[in-house]
């Protein structure tokens, strides 16, 4: 049974970083892509970010675009998200996700539980 288990969150201020780091484990296979999404307070999930796993293609919502960079290691089965000059806006419960197959960037398989991002003003 895969299991992702995000971490790395917390409180900052406004114009600090943070960076989420979400562990993958019970892998039977390759995965094909990892992205990043987060749901604020009585909003919908959105996307954030995604990154093939293989070729490492990076894909990024345009609120963040400049300011978070996804990456992955794939020897540590571990998939990053560097989160600089956050914004209140930027918080956020924030999951990580797995997709196995080729497919469309916002759907995915498999869910952590998400990490409490906090940016305070």
């Amino acid at each position: 049974q895969v299991q992702l288990v995000e971490s790395g969150g917390g409180l900052v201020q406004a114009g600090g970083s943070l960076r989420l780091s979400c562990a993958a484990s019970g892998r039977t296979f390759s995965s094909y892509a990892m992205g990043w999404f987060r749901q604020a307070p009585g909003k919908e999930r959105e996307f954030v970010a995604a990154i093939s796993w293989r070729g490492g293609n990076t894909y990024y919502a345009d609120s963040v675009k400049g300011r978070f960079t996804i990456s992955r290691d794939s020897a540590k089965n571990t998939l990053y998200l560097q989160m600089n000059s956050l914004k209140p806006e930027d918080t956020a419960v924030y999951y990580c996700a797995e997709r196995i197959l080729p497919g469309n960037v916002y759907d995915y398989d498999y869910w952590g539980q998400g990490t409490q991002v906090t940016v305070s003003s």
